[in-house]
């Protein structure tokens, strides 16, 4: 039952990144005009031998089934082509960008989490629920580069407790992190919350309770356990939130990674970055998902064996 569950599973994410790269493919293929002229613009002065070595090196020569199969085939050994803008292999330029943005989203859980659960934990009472309730909207209500800006003229300009772009250390990663950290941490606040109220309603509740166990160990042995299942659902949801914040938090702060990379890379037109970056995300996606997956028969007991 685990092995065909495993495998059901593993068939699903492999076709998901096979329709990624599908995808992009099909960008490169339904970009108007020449693929070559529109990555070496209009204005390029390029001779017409630099223009067909670049289709030479793409297979644009080549009938499109014949690019296609190429182009898979080029994937499933790791090489994802090379970034004519920057004269790098693509891998090469993802890989070098890749540290600072993991330790900014691994950063913004981590604050992201923290909040949530002290919000909602704090968040009991009438009052202090509607307080909480309030923040969340703002949270998630704000832009991302508004939040930023914002936190940048108080702590940055004003106070001078951070730099203001770029920089190295801990001190460099706060503001970036917060930003990105405060929309994820007012969506998990909730989630969390709600969860504890469903808890408590549960037979289990009443059965712990009429046992005598206080309600320290009741949070930690039962409602901490069941009330973070919604969050597990939305871990697919985060990490695409946390992706898409990085294109703005990194050029907003002046980082390194990933997200500045992609917009670097759309608004010079270097699609095999592009391409390579659509698939990536894809692999991103499947890897989380097969996490949840995992972890769910070991937060729900109730999961355990059942069959998909």
């Amino acid at each position: 039952m685990l092995l065909r569950r495993l495998l059901i599973r593993l068939m699903g994410a492999l076709v998901v990144v096979w329709g990624a790269a599908t995808l992009a493919f099909a960008v490169l293929k339904l970009v108007p005009g020449d693929p070559v002229d529109v990555m070496l613009g209009v204005n390029s002065t390029a001779s017409e031998d630099v223009r067909q070595q670049i289709r030479n090196d793409l297979g644009l020569d080549q009938p499109v089934i014949s690019q296609y199969l190429g182009y898979l085939g080029r994937l499933v050994t790791g090489d994802l082509g090379t970034s004519y803008r920057l004269q790098k292999p693509v891998a090469t330029v993802i890989t070098e960008q890749l540290g600072p943005t993991i330790t900014l989203a691994l950063a913004s859980i981590v604050i992201a989490l923290v909040l949530a659960i002290v919000v909602s934990v704090a968040a009991r009472g009438p009052i202090t629920r509607r307080i909480a309730e309030l923040l969340e909207l703002l949270a998630l209500s704000s832009p991302g580069f508004w939040t930023g800006l914002l936190l940048l003229t108080i702590f940055s300009f004003n106070l001078h407790w951070f730099p203001v772009t770029g920089g190295q250390g801990a001190r460099a990663l706060v503001l970036p992190a917060v930003t990105m950290a405060l929309p994820i941490a007012g969506i998990l606040s909730q989630l969390l919350r709600s969860g504890f109220d469903a808890a408590e309603r549960e037979p289990f509740t009443t059965s712990a309770r009429a046992r005598g166990l206080g309600p320290v160990r009741m949070f930690t042995r039962h409602h901490a356990r069941h009330g973070s299942l919604p969050v597990v659902t939305l871990t697919a949801y985060i990490m695409g939130s946390l992706l898409g914040g990085t294109v703005i938090v990194e050029q907003l702060f002046g980082r390194r990674g990933i997200g500045r990379i992609t917009l670097d890379a759309i608004t010079n037109r270097d699609l095999p970055v592009v391409m390579a970056l659509v698939v990536m995300a894809a692999v991103v996606f499947v890897v989380v998902n097969l996490i949840v997956d995992a972890l769910y028969p070991l937060l729900d007991a109730r999961l355990r064996g059942r069959s998909v």
